[in-house]
């Protein structure tokens, strides 16, 4: 009975976590297979079309002629990498210096960053927009990394996993001479890996997805980025949707790749720091 009840259990189990793949893989789905259809055929009802009746290419080939991937590729790809490179460095200095360090006013600067953490970054963008505006830097990749140049998050998750170190290792380096420099480059930062590729991967998916941004700061077709070249294939009165699915299906195989690549690391970054998708 005990064996028994443990294969139902499993079975349970297995068929509860099929369902949620399903559930959660199906809109990829469905958006592929609009992106092959016909506009009559995307907004049908009755009857309601799954499969294209006839796979339709041109779809593609028209959003590839009405935009310049190649710039909006080199956009998106900039942006994403300097985020993440100015967030994994900052936040890893700060995020050693508020969980190893012991100085004036430590917890109240990071009370500061909590803070910036709980209020919506709606707030930033006005203030943002003027630095930007005042150093003349609309329509470049420097606005599109502007605000991504100090993460609050980024600086709460290592410092996660730098208190997590044990203490041994910092006494150890001091009494070999080392400053605290040296044990934050050599002895502590290499053990905490595993995070900053998480929060590279945390960052990159934000900066993916950032919409409101771009299109303020930078309006110029030339200097934009794929998720408000998309925003700009929804006209006002009608969408042509298989052509916007198209461009969706164009523009999410960077994150899918990255996340294929990375996903060891990502899930062993999560469950180490306690965080939550």
């Amino acid at each position: 009975m005990d064996k028994k009840s443990k294969s139902i259990n499993k079975i349970l189990l297995h068929s509860f976590l099929i369902l949620g793949s399903v559930i959660m893989i199906f809109p990829f789905v469905w958006m592929l297979l609009t992106s092959f259809k016909s506009v009559t055929e995307s907004t049908s009802m009755n009857p309601f079309v799954f499969f294209p009746s006839e796979w339709r290419f041109e779809n593609y080939v028209e959003v590839i002629r009405q935009n310049n991937f190649f710039v909006l590729y080199y956009n998106t790809l900039a942006m994403m990498f300097f985020r993440v490179l100015f967030a994994i460095m900052f936040s890893a200095m700060a995020a050693f210096a508020f969980a190893r360090l012991k100085f004036p006013g430590r917890d109240f600067c990071f009370g500061l960053v909590l803070f910036q953490m709980m209020v919506p970054p709606q707030i930033f963008i006005i203030p943002q927009y003027l630095m930007i505006d005042a150093m003349n830097m609309r329509n470049t990749i420097f606005a599109l990394v502007f605000p991504g140049l100090v993460s609050a998050f980024g600086t709460f998750l290592l410092r996660q996993f730098f208190m997590g170190l044990p203490k041994e290792l910092e006494e150890a380096a001091i009494i070999d001479g080392a400053n605290y420099g040296q044990i934050f480059l050599r002895v502590m930062l290499p053990l905490v890996k595993s995070g900053m590729i998480a929060l590279g991967i945390f960052t990159a998916l934000f900066s993916f997805k950032d919409l409101m941004w771009p299109i303020i700061v930078n309006p110029n077709e030339n200097a934009a980025v794929l998720s408000s070249a998309l925003a700009r294939m929804q006209g006002a009165y009608s969408v042509h949707y298989p052509q916007l699915m198209a461009g969706a299906v164009l523009a999410i195989w960077p994150m899918l790749l990255v996340y294929l690549l990375f996903q060891r690391n990502f899930i062993e970054g999560i469950s180490t720091s306690g965080g939550k998708l």
